[in-house]
């Protein structure tokens, strides 16, 4: 893959990922691990450092700063000073903040560019030696990247990438992968023993002799897998009503992309084929569990999603309606039974039979009373013992056995006499 598209002046960095190299108190952190950028570009290379602002009761003073990329004598070649570099290179300062500008990119810019400060303090000098290195995407390559196998790289396989040079004698090779964050390797094979699918992406290799760095161009690896576990979702996600329109979601991670099937628990036909299952107008019937299967050339996997329909507002309404009604039935119900219960009980007890209830006649006929009389045996009075009534002998004795009888009294009568 080329990176000869670079737009506009300034080529962008690969990676935005700090790197720290310290000593002590002393460091250096690039932005950067690595750029690719196109020939007749610009490039900017930044960083920052720290060191401690005080020690052994001394201030301490930066008093010089500069980038290089070779050493001359064991002293680092400052690049403003460097002729290959002259008129191309600017450097910015602010605060502990460094850049380098390296403008009208060549093909033998190609190189690792360090950071290097030091100060008033004894021992008071860093470099970031890991540093960040640029290639040039114009510039001549090695021979190759190969791959082993060069078949399809399936996960869990074990695959080798070669860098290969013409370098005589051997040159130092390293291994990186694009918006990688270090080194992979510093051998001339990168090997991988179970590959994985996050290891799918862009690798490139460099060699360095004599100072001299060559890139190598891109080589993708495009590892395969089966699905991952369905995610499966339900939208809308809230309470499903009758009547309502439900799209069921299916997605998986997978490479060849995924097909999806949707089916209906205890169905054998599929509900479709899509990735998303629409229901319209959705019914009771509807509820139950829908499982989505994810599958590719090289697997499948399922997962089951339940789903739950719930009645129409107007038949929650009829529903509660006939409870209240057939509740209400219940209760008058059990009224009239403790009603009826209670009066029967009543009747029956003590005191309560029918002599008793003509005592408690209403007291409104008031044209009538009654009352019950006890006459004592009627005894033989000397005075009147020879005086007869007109009525016989016979009536007379049955009169004496007579003890209660019927008197009728007129309201306001007076006494007797």
């Amino acid at each position: 893959m080329s990176l000869t598209g670079v737009m506009g002046r300034f080529v962008v960095a690969l990676l935005s990922v700090s790197v720290v190299q310290s000593q002590s108190e002393y460091g250096v952190t690039y932005t950067v691990t690595h750029i690719y950028a196109a020939k007749g570009s610009t490039v900017d290379i930044q960083c920052t450092y720290t060191y401690p602002p005080r020690k052994k009761d001394q201030s301490t003073e930066v008093q010089k700063k500069l980038w290089y990329t070779k050493w001359i004598k064991n002293v680092p070649v400052d690049l403003i000073t460097d002729p290959y570099y002259r008129d191309r290179v600017k450097y910015y300062f602010h605060g502990n903040n460094c850049t380098l500008r390296i403008t009208d990119l060549r093909e033998s810019d190609s190189a690792k560019y360090m950071f290097r400060f030091e100060t008033n303090q004894s021992g008071g000098s860093f470099s970031g030696l890991n540093g960040v290195i640029l290639c040039i995407t114009d510039a001549p390559k090695l021979l190759s990247v190969s791959v082993s196998p060069s078949a399809e790289i399936v996960e869990g396989s074990s695959v080798t990438l070669t860098c290969s040079s013409d370098a005589n004698p051997a040159a130092k090779y390293t291994w990186y992968k694009e918006n990688g964050y270090a080194p992979l390797s510093e051998e001339q094979t990168l090997f991988f023993r179970s590959i994985q699918s996050s290891d799918s992406g862009h690798y490139y290799c460099i060699t360095i002799k004599s100072l001299e760095l060559k890139c190598s161009g891109y080589k993708f690896i495009d590892v395969k897998y089966a699905p991952e576990l369905p995610s499966v979702s339900v939208s809308p996600s809230a309470e499903i009503v009758e009547g309502s329109s439900v799209t069921l979601t299916c997605s998986s991670d997978a490479n060849p992309a995924a097909s999806y099937t949707w089916y209906k628990e205890d169905e054998d036909s599929p509900k479709t084929s899509e990735q998303n299952f629409t229901i319209s107008n959705i019914r009771p019937e509807h509820s139950g569990s829908y499982y989505c299967v994810a599958h590719n050339n090289k697997g499948t996997h399922n997962s089951t999603l339940q789903l739950t329909v719930v009645a129409g507002t107007w038949k929650l309404t009829a529903a509660g309606v006939t409870f209240a009604v057939l509740l209400s039935i219940i209760a008058l119900s059990v009224s009239l039974w403790i009603w009826k219960w209670r009066s029967s009980k009543e009747l029956f007890q003590p005191g309560n039979r029918a002599d008793n209830r003509e005592q408690k006649q209403p007291q409104d006929q008031e044209d009538l009373q009654y009352a019950s009389i006890q006459f004592p045996k009627i005894q033989a009075d000397p005075l009147y013992s020879s005086i007869r009534g007109t009525q016989s002998h016979r009536h007379m004795k049955e009169q004496e056995v007579i003890e209660y009888t019927a008197v009728r009294f007129k309201r306001d009568s007076g006494a007797l006499r």
